[in-house]
């Protein structure tokens, strides 16, 4: 344990006689404090609105009854909230949640009860500031500052005085209520659709998008989700495409077990130091501990290549191309987000060896290309293909090349995939060798070490998708992932429909479809009969179908079905003879238009400095910015530092001032614009000469939007002088994988 000025740092605890023993063991704690406690419940509502949890925030001692909890706050039948709905909401697991976990940017997902007694206590009160092993001691009135300018809904109740009605009765400050800055909840939504605006909390609006939109439900295990069909069939559909690509090239499926020796696993110290945070253990069986523990493999380079060593024998075994589709559990992390960064993630591992460097090489630019098909072709995603920083190289390879995107809501790069060639590191690592083929009949040379490559795509690629093209009716789908390319949705049908017409304008729809069909089209006919036309439409458009057909009798009438686009809203008409060769062609054409209109966003949000001053304010104009680089650690080290400082001084651009995460370098591009002179060009942040441009940006990462990051400085009285949302503490090397 330690203590960092007044934030005390101290083990990890799971309730307040945990917290309490712990803090005993810490020297220099102030003279006189009590403890506070939080509970988080959430309120029953319908399963198709997403609640507001209400966190109570009181001392210790305080009775807080879920009955009483949920009347102040005019809820329903309040419950403690799963693990699973705080996360969503706070970003934080249960033990970590105090009232320094609300936030502007998560206000709207939460209100607060604060008891009296918090804002009449006299001695300073011991909160946790974002995580149960960290304690600040802070006034009471400090607290309730800090509450009222995140913009929550705050209910001040005297929980002593026992019911609602005898507690109004108190004359002290009763209730505070503050709407947020920026109401993020849409007016007017359909009591199915989308509530939350998409770039006022993104966060919230993702959560809403995915589950909603039938894409995925919460798993009774943090961090890990269910992949419903809607979301899996996109990953079959990419599955199928990239599989075709590489079995092409001569790479073999094979399975690996899930299960690695801590033996094998610390074989190569270099690279799994990388993912030892990260790394999930089995040390029991049944009631017995495990003489050795066995780790849950975070990626397979440790598993495989014992055997590669074992297998290959010769030159004529080369190149040994295997690919793997499996999953990888990596479970450092206290904030994961469907798709983007769960504790269990599905993917591809290729791992392949050579006989040359050539030959690595040319495989890893063109995986790196398939790669980049994925996106653009089937996720109509624009990428910037390029080549990482040594800083920002997968640990333990030679050189990593990877796929950049970018989300224009956060104005964020994010990355896509990565193929690397491993060099001949793992080969000397475990002993993967043949004889030299350019030996002579009995002249004996040194064995060769093979040359290695590893390369990955996950169904991060399904959240990349959803945040690029979702809105605020929620998603929207690429016609060449998307289940169904077509709904087709009866209209016109009403009390007054005979039952002959009925089933006529059935049969016509049924002939539509499979005339669809067979043009290649997939197609859904929705003739539920229980829902209304308009109901279906906000249901489809929620779940990104990219074409509705409507079909009534006035379509019947004049022998046309009315489309309308999901990425647009635009209506139209097609003659019924001719829709087995327009509803394609408009499909490609929706496909064709989401890319365009992507892409648009990404090159319009690059933008070229030369001038450290134009950085930071590119960035926070949602940029990522392309700079002439010298490409040493040193300096991408300082570019993160400066990107990210608080500094006061009066020479500071006013954009430099804003606490934000630092900027990290995302690729050197391939397509590399002219403009640099060797010898002659200076890097934009140091004074050595420029190597080539590099692309800079912050990183999508829902920490940081979450805001629940709170670095706290503390006077010796404890009043709190400065609260402000700050990049979560550097993880070195180890952050390269678990950052997006």
């Amino acid at each position: 344990m330690a203590s960092s000025g007044n934030k005390i740092t101290h083990g990890a605890v799971a309730n307040n006689a945990e917290w309490r023993q712990e803090l005993e063991k810490v020297p220099g704690l102030p003279a006189s404090y009590v403890l506070s406690k939080t509970l988080v419940f959430k309120p029953k509502t319908a399963k198709s609105q997403t609640a507001t949890l209400i966190v109570a925030f009181a001392l210790e001692t305080t009775q807080t009854s879920s009955s009483v909890v949920a009347k102040v706050a005019d809820a329903k039948d309040a419950r403690l909230a799963t693990s699973d709905a705080i996360e969503a909401a706070l970003g934080v697991i249960p033990a970590d949640v105090s009232a320094l976990t609300v936030t502007e940017s998560n206000a709207a997902s939460v209100q607060v009860v604060l008891d009296l007694k918090i804002t009449e206590e006299k001695n300073l009160i011991a909160i946790h500031p974002s995580k149960s092993s960290e304690t600040v001691f802070m006034t009471s009135r400090d607290i309730q500052t800090y509450l009222e300018k995140t913009g929550v809904k705050l209910t001040i109740h005297d929980f002593s005085a026992g019911s609602i009605a005898e507690s109004s009765k108190v004359e002290a400050k009763k209730v505070v209520t503050k709407a947020p800055k920026k109401e993020s909840k849409i007016e007017g939504a359909a009591l199915i659709g989308i509530d939350i605006d998409k770039e006022l909390d993104f966060p919230g609006w993702y959560q809403q998008v995915l589950t909603k939109g039938d894409m995925l439900d919460y798993y009774d295990v943090s961090g890990c989700y269910i992949l419903k069909p809607w979301s899996y069939s996109i990953w079959e559909t990419i599955q199928k495409w990239f599989d075709s690509k590489i079995k092409a090239m001569g790479v073999e499926n094979c399975y690996f077990p899930m299960f690695v020796s801590s033996k094998v696993l610390e074989r190569e110290k270099d690279h799994i130091e990388g993912f030892a945070p990260e790394v999930a253990w089995v040390t029991k069986a049944g009631k017995n501990d495990l003489e050795d523990p066995i780790a849950i493999r975070p990626t397979s380079e440790t598993v495989m290549y014992p055997y590669y060593a074992k297998w290959i024998r010769s030159h004529r075994d080369l190149p040994l191309r295997l690919n793997q589709w499996n999953s990888v559990v990596r479970w450092e992390f206290k904030h994961p987000q469907p798709f983007l960064r769960t504790r269990e993630f599905l993917w591809q591992e290729g791992h392949t060896a050579h006989l040359t460097p050539d030959s690595a090489n040319e495989e890893v630019l063109q995986i790196l290309e398939y790669y980049a098909g994925v996106y653009e072709e089937l996720l109509a995603v624009p990428v910037m293909r390029g080549r990482k920083t040594e800083k920002e190289k997968f640990a333990g390879g030679l050189f990593t090349t990877t796929v950049e995107g970018y989300i224009p809501t956060t104005g964020r790069g994010i990355q896509g995939a990565t193929s690397h060639c491993l060099g001949q590191n793992f080969s000397k690592m475990f002993g993967i060798t043949v004889e030299d083929p350019s030996a002579r009949e009995g002249e004996k040379k040194e064995p060769v070490f093979v040359w290695q490559n590893s390369w990955g795509l996950s169904t991060r690629v399904i959240g990349v998708m959803t945040m690029i093209h979702g809105d605020n009716k929620g998603l929207v789908l690429p016609p060449r992932v998307a289940q169904y390319n077509v709904v087709i949705v009866p209209v016109g049908i009403n009390v007054k429909s005979t039952e002959g017409e009925r089933q006529q304008l059935y049969k016509a729809i049924e002939k539509i479809a499979t005339t669809l069909e067979k043009a290649g089209v997939r197609v859904k006919v929705d003739n539920r009969d229980t829902y209304s036309p308009g109901w279906k439409f906000n249901n489809w458009e929620l779940k990104g179908v990219p074409l509705r057909l409507e079909y009534g009798p006035g379509e019947a009438k004049g022998n046309f079905v009315t489309t309308a686009r999901r990425d647009t809203g635009v209506k139209d008409k097609i003659p019924i003879p001719e829709i087995a060769e327009k509803v394609p062609a408009l499909l490609e054409t929706i496909q064709k238009d989401l890319y365009t209109k992507a892409d648009k966003a990404f090159k319009s949000h690059i933008k070229k400095v030369t001038d450290w001053n134009e950085f930071v304010p590119a960035l926070n104009d949602k940029n990522v910015v392309l700079i002439p680089h010298c490409l040493t650690e040193e300096c991408e080290d300082e570019i993160k530092e400066r990107s990210a400082r608080k500094d006061d001084t009066d020479n500071t651009p006013e954009d430099a001032r804003a606490p934000s995460m630092g900027a990290k370098s995302l690729c050197i591009p391939f397509d590399q614009p002219e403009g640099i002179v060797e010898g002659k060009t200076k890097c934009a942040n140091c004074d050595r000469y420029a190597d080539s441009w590099c692309l800079f940006g912050r990183k999508t990462n829902f920490t940081f939007l979450l805001d629940h990051n709170l670095n706290l400085d503390v006077t010796t009285d404890g009043r709190l002088i400065r609260y402000a949302s700050q990049e979560a503490t550097d993880r070195g090397r180890r952050e390269k994988e678990i950052i997006f």
